[in-house]
This record gives structure tokens, sequence and C-alpha cells, in this order.
């Protein structure tokens, strides 16, 4: 039979700048990921006007820049761990 037993929990203090730090970097991500988003559907919606194949570029370019920031924002997590 096994005994576990009460640990006291301690709690570390923290850096505060370790926190500005983690701050500013995933606030720059979330950024990124609109401006990326953003500009790929702007720039649909301008070619689907532009072509007129309302929405079909539009969509395309949406989803591809959804991607395309994910890839990148998942890419920069795992450089940073390592």
């Amino acid at each position: 039979m096994h005994v576990i037993r009460n640990h006291p929990i301690q709690i570390m203090p923290t850096d505060p700048r370790k926190n500005l730090n983690a701050y500013a970097r995933y606030s720059g991500m979330a950024f990124q990921m609109m401006v990326i988003i953003v500009v790929g559907a702007f720039g649909g919606l301008k070619l689907d006007q532009w072509l007129h194949t309302k929405p079909v570029l539009t969509v395309l370019l949406t989803v591809v820049s959804v991607i395309l920031a994910i890839y990148l924002v998942t890419k920069d997590l795992l450089k940073k761990k390592s």
C-alpha cells in the first residue's frame, strides 16, 4: 500500500520581466496572425472584384492565409522552446 504524503506547495516568486516578455511575445504572435489573415482576405476580396470571380479568391486566399499564419506561429513557438 502506497501512502501519499501531503507536501506544502511552494509558490515561487516570478520575475515580472519574464511575464512581460511572454506577454509581448504572444501578443506579437497574435498580431502577426491577424495581419496575415486580414491581408489575405482583403487581397482575395480585391482580386475577386477585379477578376469578377466573387467569392472564389476571397475564400481561397483567406484559407491559405490562415494556414500560413498557423504555420508561422507554430514554427516560431517551436524555435523559441529549443
